[in-house]
């Protein structure tokens, strides 16, 4: 069942969407790695603890670092091998984390997954079963967020509407809408399974116009039809996808600021998470592999590639032909959220959806030219904030070292989507000040006696 977008969230941009490069490219099999790295901390919460020891052999999904806490999720080898060595390594948001390398003791591409059948029957699972299932298979938000799906999915408190984000806003990566297409079935039982775990009623699939292969193809799914799911298509503007906007333009709810979904009754979760959860339920398997887009200009073979856990970045883009212009910028995720990294042996983790590398054209491109000047005070940024902020305000304050101010304005609120970075004519790196502001906020708390 097709539902007409009723409402539209504030703000916003329009970048070119580059998906050209991938949409087409079906997901392959990503290399057969020699080593992995697996960082102890691949999402929001307690950082795992290594469970294994230097010399340990392992096999493919068994659990390698783990934690006691309730927000925290367990990591696990992608493969069968040999712990080489337990140490600091490169790491894209953290800078260097603790790490696990495992080296493999017979390297081989991974094995691509078949979808479900169109058939599948949840009726064998229970609400327990479920989450019981879901707990030790590590899965995390798989859309960036990276926070625990098992605590998601807890019928506490209860959720009247389950949302699932199919939108993949940002510009070049279509590693959801490769999933979407081709792992349909799956994509569904996920749904119903985490929808019989939440016991919400109503269940709404969100996708951005500019899909309309992914529409139709879920649209006309038997199961869809069956389960009264709703389709929604919603109009391509980008953060579409973040949860917040998401359930302005779907549900014409506000969540306020400081809270979360679940406090009016939503649960939002990424058709890959979708996915992720049928596998940890029917086939016992834990979140080891996912979908990586890697793209760009510069990129030899542009490709979706299913991939191990761990494997760097360095390697994704050789099995991709390499490069065939000069990178100016390497880039972890997406151009407006992601983190450009230095480092090419940074392993990819489990919120990892695209490695994108731009070439001075189109870094350009995206910023006019790269020279910084003053701020016109144009209020370009306030009109584009999806939070109704002043980012401008904020990033002062952090420039002059005014965190109090920055307090002021509001910077916890800031869900860094880079629109006023992108919109500003100034070039002022507006979003990457408030991050670095959240960092030293961070800092002094942490000083702070209890």
């Amino acid at each position: 069942m097709i539902t007409k977008q009723l409402h539209s969230f504030f703000g916003g941009v329009h970048p070119l969407d580059y998906k050209g490069y991938t949409e087409d490219k079906a997901i392959q099999p990503g290399p057969a790695v020699k080593t992995v790295t697996i960082p102890l901390s691949q999402h929001i919460g307690a950082v795992c603890q290594p469970v294994v020891n230097k010399g340990d052999a392992v096999e493919a999904g068994q659990i390698i670092g783990k934690s006691d806490a309730f927000v925290s999720a367990p990591v696990h080898s992608p493969i069968e091998g040999k712990v080489k060595e337990i140490a600091l390594a490169s790491h894209a948001i953290l800078g260097r984390c603790l790490s696990i390398i495992i080296e493999a003791d017979a390297p081989a591409a991974p094995v691509l997954p078949a979808d479900f059948d169109a058939r599948f029957d949840d009726s064998g699972y229970t609400a327990e079963q479920i989450c019981t299932a879901v707990a030790p298979a590590g899965l995390v938000g798989m859309g960036g967020a990276g926070f625990p799906t098992r605590i998601k999915i807890d019928p506490a408190p209860p959720k009247e509407v389950l949302l699932v984000n199919g939108c993949e806003c940002e510009p070049f990566i279509t590693c959801d809408y490769r999933l979407m297409l081709e792992w349909t079935n799956k994509i569904i039982a996920g749904i119903r399974l985490a929808k019989k775990a939440v016991g919400c009623k109503r269940v709404i699939i969100a996708i951005e116009d500019n899909k309309p292969k992914a529409i139709e193809l879920l649209a006309s799914n038997a199961q869809v039809r069956q389960a009264g799911i709703e389709i929604v298509p919603v109009k391509t503007r980008y953060p579409q996808g973040g949860e917040r906007q998401l359930i302005n333009t779907v549900l014409g709810r506000q969540v306020k600021t400081g809270s979360i979904p679940p406090a009016i009754g939503v649960l939002v979760m990424n058709v890959a998470t979708a996915a992720a959860v049928a596998d940890a339920v029917v086939n016992r398997k834990p979140l080891t592999h996912r979908v990586v887009t890697v793209t760009g200009e510069a990129i030899a073979q542009p490709a979706n590639l299913y991939t191990a856990i761990g494997t760097s970045v360095g390697e994704l883009i050789e099995f991709c032909g390499g490069l065939t212009k000069k990178g100016a910028k390497v880039i972890m995720g997406g151009p407006m959220t992601g983190t450009a990294i230095a480092d090419l042996s940074t392993p990819i983790v489990k919120t990892t959806g695209a490695i994108t590398v731009l070439t001075k054209r189109q870094v350009g491109r995206a910023k006019h030219d790269q020279r910084v000047t003053p701020c016109i005070r144009c209020g370009r940024c306030i009109e584009v904030c999806p939070e109704k902020i002043n980012p401008t305000k904020i990033a002062h304050a952090v420039m002059h070292n005014m965190m109090d101010e920055a307090k002021n304005y509001y910077i916890s609120a800031c869900i860094e989507c880079g629109c006023c970075s992108y919109i500003c004519p100034a070039n002022i790196e507006l979003t990457g000040y408030i991050k670095t502001g959240k960092v030293l906020l961070a800092r002094e708390q942490k000083k702070m006696p209890k």
